[in-house]
């Protein structure tokens, strides 16, 4: 291993660039309007309603003292499609938005430096009930999802930008979490982007414990080549592009 390589990495996980930034310089400082809470839906993108907490009351019998205590990252997943409602508590869980409080800035279930919450959550799904299979994306504003595309070969496409890690594939559903760095760096300047690494794990940690609730299980994955993972999505790759994923199916 390279020494300057390893220090200069080790200093990414330091706060110590904060004291260099002149946070007065800002887009923030400077006025400038935040970008917005999530992307907007495309023009006639039909919007897909989720069912809500009335939904929901089955997956409230677990603990979060079980849920702690079970927690552990799986790769089998049994041959049985997820349920809507399944699967919108475990958006609400991973990006659930409880207020927008104003522009650019919403409350939610999950932690994130500033309120920026700086990501955008789309679904590889192969089996929903009540969905086909393609790529959708989350607005948790709304509370429902919307279809970016379908695809005829959704399974080949993920194993391949997933390295050939067949359990990915094999899942009902993958959560895909997109990072907008904008959304941050409105705010922390170049300060941003380990706080936004920080953000992707409060929000996998959530998904973790809420896929106890409803008897799945999900493993997180960091591995992948980002440019065919990034064209699966349609993102550019600059101002958006994947960061962190993780395949849920029951167990």
């Amino acid at each position: 291993m390279k020494t300057d390589d390893i220090r200069r990495y080790r200093e990414f996980l330091k706060d110590s660039l904060r004291l260099q930034i002149n946070f007065q310089l800002t887009d923030q400082s400077q006025g400038i309007e935040p970008p917005p809470v999530q992307k907007p839906a495309n023009e006639g993108q039909a919007l897909i309603p989720l069912p809500g907490k009335e939904a929901w009351h089955a997956f409230a019998e677990i603990t979060v003292l079980a849920a702690i205590e079970n927690r552990q990252s799986r790769r089998r997943f049994q041959s049985q499609p997820l349920t809507l409602a399944e699967l919108a508590f475990l958006l609400w869980a991973t990006q659930g938005i409880r207020e927008v409080v104003g522009p650019g800035t919403a409350f939610r279930v999950v932690p994130s430096a500033g309120c920026r919450h700086a990501f955008e959550t789309y679904l590889a799904v192969n089996e929903v009930e009540g969905l086909e299979p393609g790529i959708y994306r989350y607005l948790p504003v709304e509370h429902t999802l919307v279809c970016e595309h379908g695809r005829d070969n959704l399974r080949g496409e993920l194993n391949h930008a997933t390295l050939g890690q067949h359990f990915i594939a094999s899942a009902p559903v993958t959560f895909i979490w997109t990072c907008l760095p904008y959304r941050m760096e409105w705010r922390y300047h170049t300060a941003a982007h380990r706080v936004i690494a920080l953000g992707a794990g409060h929000v996998c940690q959530n998904l973790y414990l809420a896929c106890e609730a409803i008897g799945a299980g999900t493993c997180a994955i960091a591995a992948y080549n980002q440019e065919l993972m990034d064209q699966l999505l349609a993102v550019d790759g600059e101002d958006e592009f994947t960061i962190y994923l993780a395949p849920v199916g029951k167990v």
